[in-house]
């Protein structure tokens, strides 16, 4: 049995982007991980938030869905669909002041709410509602890994997004990649990210 064949129609896969430049290393990273799926026969879907015109603001409609007293907004629901026919949601975005960019955090403020993320009872119990969505984090930086671990920015974008979103929501984070310039020096390296994040995902399938 090839590879291929093992994992075919296993795993239905987002990879989500979130960067508008066709030039980007992010696009470039993101459509490698696109490849690589697909060559080890999995289901990937390409999300790009930028292209798709999502609109990332919490806006009027959402806050009267938070507060129970209207319906979620069309294209939230429309995202929550996408994701829940998804086995494994993968992120790949810019690092911006040290953490994601507006863009993915507005899908993520607008998308990952109480009654379907989480529920939350009257006295502020937590339930978790994503245990089976399997996240991945691709983060493409601009400074140095140095950089991170001296001003400590790595750890607290570990505790404010694998802990702080996906965590809190129930959704394991299977991988964890910051991807720092010296990495991203080679023609090459888009190709070898995407196959880094494979062994891991394959590792804990």
């Amino acid at each position: 049995m090839t590879r291929a064949s093992q994992y075919a129609g296993s795993q239905k896969t987002l990879v989500l982007m979130a960067h508008p430049a066709e030039s980007s290393l992010t696009r470039a990273v993101t459509r490698a991980i696109i490849e690589a799926l697909q060559l080890h026969g999995h289901d990937a879907e390409m999300v790009d938030l930028a292209a798709e015109g999502f609109d990332p603001v919490f806006g009027p409609a959402d806050h009267s869905a938070f507060n129970r007293k209207g319906a979620l907004p069309d294209d939230v629901q429309a995202e929550q669909r996408r994701i829940d026919r998804a086995d494994h949601l993968i992120l790949v975005y810019p690092v911006y002041w040290w953490t994601m960019p507006a863009l993915l955090k507005g899908w993520i403020d607008r998308v990952f709410v109480a009654g379907w993320a989480f529920d939350e009872d009257a006295a502020g119990r937590i339930s978790k509602r994503l245990g089976r969505l399997k996240v991945s984090l691709v983060a493409i930086a601009a400074a140095s890994e140095s950089t991170y671990v001296k001003r400590g920015y790595r750890e607290a974008m570990k505790v404010q997004i694998e802990t702080g979103i996906f965590d809190f929501c129930g959704a394991p984070v299977i991988a964890s990649m910051l991807v720092t310039p010296d990495q991203l020096a080679h023609p090459s390296a888009p190709q070898k990210i995407a196959s880094t994040l494979i062994r891991h995902y394959e590792t804990r399938e």
